[in-house]
């Protein structure tokens, strides 16, 4: 059953677009994805077997979203999402900190369990989930969350086989220490191709943090599993990956693993950026494009009302990203790490709010609503999880 929150046609929207990606005055282009090293398979990353890259095809100027049915809904304050093996997903609460599987053939929620030490208030709680690079055989789930002190990741075993409720083991901290806030605590963790975990920090309203590189707040981080800087990391010893943001909380990588990221603006501009290792991304100094040299600019900008952009996910050559404040879903084509098109709106004002979007394979996405979030008008049913086709 697909239930529409209001009676509003699906439009297509121009944002404000830059169509070049890097540093104010140079091409700031690509890069090695993962700090200076090539990637792990090249034949992964769009090279052809022989070794000889292949030519990247732009996807159509024009795309097209539509959701097919509602997975599941009565979902509260809906955060993160990690897509286990059999296409099952595991959903955090941020307010209630929680995790719940949801089995997407019939729209089953099952509680795996409370996760102990969330002190959730105002943005924060119990927020990203991932899947261990080795949950085949560990069945490890990370998450990250605010505590009573920091906003830190931790990891937990999950055993499907014991009662509801009691199927999360003791969660193991992996990395403390990132500001927290009653705003700003970024929240999203991913696993890169390479394996390694990269999470976005926000500056929890202290504006500074962003440009300091000895602080862990307003950054996307790169880390090993056990939590330690990554090996390439662009800082010696550091866990920072890039800088100069100021609360991210989508992140997501393209078919040739390069990295992207959409951030908060504050009253004129959110981005979606592509990501270079060691770049400084501007804020507090630049909110979008900057003609200041040394400030890596967005591919893509849009008043913070249109957008106020969380989750991304990659699919059919774009980005997608799901806007909280815009109620709507984005899509910016790419050709390479530029937008090869004019960014375009999908779901405006239908579903309301929307934080979280997932690859579930080929033309479809998974995208969750955040209407119970506190700054929503949540309805019968909210919140929900979408399937959605595009193109």
């Amino acid at each position: 059953m697909i239930v529409l929150r209001r009676v509003v046609p699906t439009v297509l929207a121009t944002a404000a677009l830059l169509l070049t990606a890097g540093c104010s005055g140079d091409d700031g282009g690509g890069g090695p994805p993962f700090g200076g090293s090539p990637p792990p398979d090249r034949t992964a990353a769009g090279a052809s077997p022989s070794g000889q890259a292949s030519a990247e095809e732009t996807p159509p100027a024009k795309g097209s979203a539509k959701v097919v049915r509602t997975v599941a809904e009565g979902l509260d304050s809906p955060w993160g999402l990690a897509v286990l093996p059999d296409d099952d997903l595991l959903v955090s609460s941020r307010d209630e900190a929680t995790i719940t599987r949801v089995d997407t053939e019939t729209g089953k929620k099952t509680v795996l369990g409370e996760v102990p030490g969330v002190s959730p208030a105002g943005e924060g709680g119990l927020m990203g989930l991932a899947l261990s690079p080795d949950y085949a055989s560990d069945h490890m789930v990370y998450a990250y969350f605010t505590s009573a002190s920091d906003n830190r990741v931790v990891r937990m075993l999950y055993d499907a086989e014991r009662p509801s409720g009691e199927q999360l083991g003791a969660p193991d901290t992996v990395f403390r220490g990132i500001p927290k806030g009653f705003i700003h605590n970024g929240g999203r963790i991913a696993f890169g191709p390479d394996k390694m975990l990269y999470a976005g920090t926000g500056e929890s309203g202290e504006k500074g943090l962003s440009q300091d590189k000895e602080s862990l707040g307003g950054k996307i981080l790169r880390l090993t599993p056990e939590g330690e800087p990554a090996p390439g990391n662009p800082f010696d010893g550091s866990p920072v990956y890039s800088y100069g943001h100021r609360n991210v909380q989508g992140l997501a990588w393209d078919n040739r693993q390069r990295l992207f990221a959409a951030e908060f603006g504050q009253d004129t501009w959110d981005e979606l950026n592509a990501i270079k290792p060691g770049d400084n991304y501007g804020w507090p100094e630049a909110e979008g494009k900057s003609d200041e040299p040394g400030f890596h600019d967005p591919i893509a900008q849009w008043p913070t009302d249109d957008a106020s952009p969380s989750g991304i996910a990659y699919a059919e050559g774009s980005i997608w990203m799901a806007g909280l404040g815009g109620e709507r879903l984005w899509r910016i084509p790419l050709k390479g790490t530029v937008a090869s098109a004019d960014p375009q709106s999908f779901l405006e004002g239908e579903y309301g709010r929307l934080r979280t979007v997932a690859t579930a394979g080929g033309d479809r996405l998974w995208l969750i609503t955040s209407e119970t979030d506190g700054r929503g008008s949540p309805e019968n049913g909210d919140d929900r999880i979408l399937e959605v086709r595009v193109s």
